[in-house]
């Protein structure tokens, strides 16, 4: 029997110079199979990276179905060196598989395997005259042609690292335990691959674990046996999703965490098209003037010979043998934005970075929710885009219709992709609709939560909606509930919610808590009929009806013996409940709602707050004649009394004229009996209430104070009000400033002058 041959390729995540070396020496070296870093839970899942409908760049989840939070991602992109070695066996019919400790043992823990030490990496680069590790690795290996003696030099320069830092190293933790146990699970599937009669047996994994497994086929297990006993385990399962740049760019995620997505998807394709690295980097500066012409921006081919000269001056000047991405940003920031931050930024955003999303084939294993998603997708042609767009929709055509319906059912779910936009100009009852869009990869994830709640959107939104109400404690949130039900077309789910409310509203006697209910409901029996839901019309009026009722009945009490500030939040609610009712439109609820103000505003014991803004609420409604208004205000203001007395005169014209400016200007009998009052005061009580009055009139616009102010004037030249005493002139102690007023002004200090 051959004995198997082992080769080990350290490769770097996501590494473009590092898939070009690891192809050119899978191809010399003829594996007949190929290991690759990874979950082997998914193993099955391996064939569907070679489908026709997969499209660049996904990510392989791995989660826990009991604990859907419990998940861990594997991105790949279509530099990935796993990526191109698994398609290198797919495309040659080889076995291929993933080494590395399940993640049913890893997502049962409550911790993660220790990463290697970064300071023996910013070493390595240090000696080699770079800042960083990552500038360094980049232009020695990933902007290079891709050699396949790569991985010999690779092999030798990890193990002197890693022979450093276990030089160092005291102790051992959880973490760097669960890090050696991971090596282990690599070093045992190498091993079941040899026993299994594989002679050419070709393992891919970061170059970091690549001197723990060079001799894994000739060394016994049983260290690694005991090393993996008694790991603890769940159940998992695994599913592709897509993926974007936008994501791989940032850390989190198993293998992410490479800052340009973007201009590493360049090298690549410029490395399958066989050109130089300088090519290269003229290339990237093309785009990034093509990207700075399509947003109107002026970049004349000019700018483009300026700044490659400016960047390969800048790599000479480094010491660096052509141009790497440090460079090239440098110089665009320099010749093509002429040192402007904002077109830069968008280079960033669009070419290093990179927007691009993967797609993965309808039928990989999916929860059926996921599924049916999906196909709401295609039919409604709204295809998830990883930048953030927006969509109008008019709610009078059908299709727009149904777009709006899905979108508030995945709020429903917590899956928000998208959120409504307040577009200016358009008001509420309007048949548009504005949205924002934008797809995360975290929000596949989201959709694996909500399958739980059942198998088709509409079913899942509708269950959780049920389930939701059944926990909800105030009716406000009910309410308002009430209007996400029928923007998302579930009216099997109003009775259970109508129900709630009717419960809540029977057991609780918080009367400000059912005000703050009308609003919302109002709306939705209002504007109901642009959601076609005018058949639940009759149920939504009804339960209305009830909290009106309940609260009026309420409303002497909730008004009685409270301080200022229940005082205060009472009377905003009266004010939105007033055009909760006036929206309603029902006479009967009108004149419920009006009987109710009536009580609040003629009952001994009510705050003056409350009763002031109940009587100007009949005032607006025409329920109270103006010469009625005027005599309850001539009797909450009648002169003398204490300063008590006077403060609750204060506090009820608070009330009645708190965000009502106007009505003061326009009405000359309530001017003159506020004008009256005023003047009828002694200075003690005028003292003491002046503070609530300004309260009162501070919150007029300026352009209502000023009209005051004018009202005041005219007042005065007539004498309708106390001559006002103007101080006697002194001429004495004029003079007393004027050699002091003639320095400010620079005036000869002998002129003198005269008053």
């Amino acid at each position: 029997m051959t004995a198997p041959e082992l080769r080990v390729f350290g490769i770097r995540h996501h590494g473009p110079g590092t898939s070009r070396a690891l192809l050119a020496a899978l191809a010399g070296f003829e594996p007949d199979c190929v290991l690759v870093e990874g979950p082997p839970d998914a193993d099955d899942l391996i064939h569907w990276l070679a489908h026709p409908a997969l499209v660049m760049p996904v990510a392989l989840l791995v989660y826990r179905p009991d604990e859907l939070k419990r998940a861990v991602y594997y991105p790949f992109a279509r530099f990935s060196p796993e990526y191109q070695a698994l398609r290198f066996a797919l495309e040659r019919g080889v076995t291929a598989g993933f080494m590395d400790l399940p993640q049913r043992h890893t997502l049962a823990l409550d911790y993660t395997a220790a990463m290697p030490p970064p300071g023996v990496f910013q070493e390595v680069a240090a000696a080699a005259g770079h800042d960083g590790y990552e500038a360094w690795w980049d232009a020695v290996v990933e902007q290079g042609k891709g050699h396949a003696g790569l991985f010999p030099a690779v092999l030798e320069l990890t193990a002197g690292m890693r022979q450093a830092t276990e030089e160092t190293a005291a102790g051992e933790t959880p973490e760097a335990r669960l890090a050696r146990q991971r090596e282990a699970a690599m070093r045992a599937r190498i091993r079941r691959a040899a026993r299994a009669g594989h002679t050419r047996i070709a393992a891919v994994c970061g170059a970091w674990h690549s001197p723990a497994l060079v001799d894994a086929h000739r060394t016994p297990g049983e260290a690694d046996d005991v090393l993996l006993a008694e790991l603890p385990s769940v159940a998992v399962a695994a599913t592709w999703i897509p993926w974007t740049y936008g994501r791989l760019a940032r850390s989190g995620g198993y293998g992410a965490g490479i800052h340009s997505p973007g201009w590493y998807d360049h090298l690549w394709a410029s490395g399958e098209a066989g050109l130089s690295p300088a090519e290269m980097s003229a290339g990237w500066l093309a785009a990034a003037a093509a990207l700075l012409r399509e947003e109107g921006m002026d970049t004349s081919p000019g700018h483009v010979i300026e700044t490659v000269r400016l960047a390969e001056a800048l790599a000479a000047m480094r010491g660096r043998p052509f141009p790497g991405l440090p460079e090239m940003e440098d110089a665009a920031l320099s010749a093509m934005c002429g040192g402007d931050g904002e077109p830069m930024a968008l280079i960033r955003r669009r070419l290093i970075v990179g927007e691009r999303m993967g797609m993965v084939p309808p039928d990989v294993p999916a929860v059926p929710l996921q599924r049916d998603l999906s196909a709401e997708q295609a039919r409604l042609r709204l295809r998830p885009e990883p930048e953030a767009s927006a969509l109008k929709l008019d709610l009078r055509k059908e299709m727009h219709l149904e777009r709006s319906r899905l979108l508030n059912r995945l709020t429903l779910l917590d899956i928000p992709w998208g959120t409504t936009v307040k577009a200016r100009g358009l008001q509420t009852g309007t048949y548009t609709e504005v949205w924002q869009l934008q797809w995360t990869p975290g929000l596949s994830l989201r959709v694996i939560e909500a399958a739980a709640w059942g198998n088709t959107v509409r079913d899942a939104a509708a269950a959780c909606a049920t389930d939701a109400a059944a926990g909800r404690a105030e009716l406000p949130e009910l309410t308002e509930m009430i209007d996400q039900i029928i923007m998302a077309d579930l009216p099997e789910v109003l009775p259970a919610i109508l129900a709630r409310i009717e419960e809540l509203s029977t057991m609780k006697r918080d009367v400000p808590h059912m005000l703050a209910a009308l609003p919302p409901l109002a709306d939705v029996v209002r504007y109901g009929s642009l959601r076609q839901t005018a058949d639940h019309l009759p149920l939504l009026r009804r339960v209305f009806d009830r909290l009106l009722t309940r609260a009026c009945l309420g409303l002497p009490g909730a008004a009685t013996a409270i301080d200022e500030g229940a005082a205060a939040d009472l009377t905003e609610r009266l004010s939105a409940a007033a055009t909760a009712v006036r929206l309603f439109q029902a006479e009967e609820a009108t004149g419920r709602w009006q009987q109710a103000l009536g009580r609040l505003a003629d009952r001994d014991g009510i705050h003056p707050n409350v009763a002031g803004r109940a009587t100007r609420l009949l005032l607006d409604e025409a329920a109270l004649r103006p010469d009625g208004a005027l005599a309850r205000l001539e009797r909450a203001l009648t002169p003398g009394g204490s300063v008590d007395v006077a403060r609750y005169a204060a506090d009820w014209l608070d009330g009645f004229l708190r965000d009502s400016g106007l009505l003061l200007l326009h009405d000359r009998a309530l001017w003159g009996a506020i004008d009256g009052w005023l003047t009828a005061l002694d200075p003690e009580r005028f003292q003491a209430i002046l503070p609530l009055l300004r309260r009162t009139f501070a919150a007029y616009p300026e352009g209502v104070r000023q009209q005051l102010q004018d009202r005041l004037r005219e007042a005065g030249g007539r004498g309708a009000t106390a001559a006002i005493q103007m101080p006697t002139f002194d001429p004495r102690r004029a003079a007393g400033v004027l050699p002091a007023l003639g320095r400010i002004l620079g005036l000869p200090a002998a002129a003198e002058v005269t008053t």
